[in-house]
C-alpha cells in the first residue's frame, strides 16, 4: 500500500503528522505493508507556522496508478494554503484519485480543494465548522451537502471539521486500506480509547 500525502504550502503540521504516525505504527508494530510518500509542487514546503519539510516526490513525477490513497492536510489562508490547494494541477490529481475510487482523506479545510475539484457535488462532507461556519459555507458553494459532523465519510472520501479530528481521520484511512481489526489494534497500541 502507498499513500500520497500532498502538502500544499501553508499546510498545518498537526494535520500532516497523524498520517505519518498512524501508518508508521501499522507498519512497524503490526507488519502492515504501507508507505506514506510526501508530495508537493516544490522540493521544500513550508507549513503554516514556519516548519519546512523536504518532500519525497514532486507533483510532476506522480503517477496516480502507483498509489492506493490520497491524504490532504488542511492549512491557513494567511500562509498561502489556497494558492496551491486551488491550483488546477492539484484539483486534477484529486479527480484522478476519485475516478479510480481510491480513498481521499482530508482534515479540516483539506476538504475545500476536494470540493472545488467537483468530485463532491451532491455528496456529503464537512470542513472547518467554527467562526460561524464560513468554511462550510464555502464548501457548500461547490455543490456539497454539508454535514456538521466531526467526521463525514461518503464512499471513498473522508472529511472532518477541525484539527482535533486529525488522528481519527488517519485511523479511518487506515481502516479503508486495511480492515477494522488492524485499525483498532493500532489505535489501542497508540493509547487511543475505543
Amino acid at each position: 500500500m502507498k499513500i500520497l500525502l500532498f502538502c500544499c504550502v501553508g499546510f498545518e503540521t498537526m494535520e500532516f503528522s497523524p498520517f505519518i504516525d498512524v501508518m508508521g505504527w501499522a507498519k512497524n508494530d503490526f507488519g502492515f505493508d504501507v508507505e506514506v510518500v510526501t508530495c508537493g509542487f516544490n522540493e521544500s514546503v513550508k507549513s503554516s507556522f514556519g516548519v519546512s519539510i523536504l518532500i519525497d516526490k514532486l507533483y510532476k513525477d506522480v503517477q496516480v496508478d502507483d498509489y492506493d490513497a490520497l491524504a490532504i492536510p488542511g492549512g491557513f489562508e494567511e500562509f498561502d494554503f489556497y494558492k496551491e490547494a486551488y491550483d488546477n494541477r492539484f484539483l486534477d490529481l484529486i479527480r484522478q484519485f476519485d475516478i479510480q475510487n481510491k480513498p481521499i482523506a482530508t482534515i479540516c479545510v483539506g476538504a475545500l480543494p476536494v470540493g472545488k475539484s467537483g468530485v463532491l457535488v451532491d455528496r456529503n462532507a464537512t470542513t472547518y465548522h467554527l467562526k460561524d461556519g464560513y468554511r462550510q459555507k464555502e464548501l457548500a458553494s461547490f455543490g456539497v451537502n454539508i454535514k456538521n459532523d466531526r467526521i463525514v465519510i461518503d464512499s471513498n472520501i473522508i472529511s472532518s471539521y477541525c484539527p482535533e479530528t486529525a488522528a481519527d481521520v488517519a485511523f479511518e484511512l487506515l481502516k479503508k486500506i486495511s480492515n477494522e481489526e488492524l485499525m483498532q489494534q493500532v489505535k489501542s497500541a497508540m493509547g487511543y480509547s475505543w
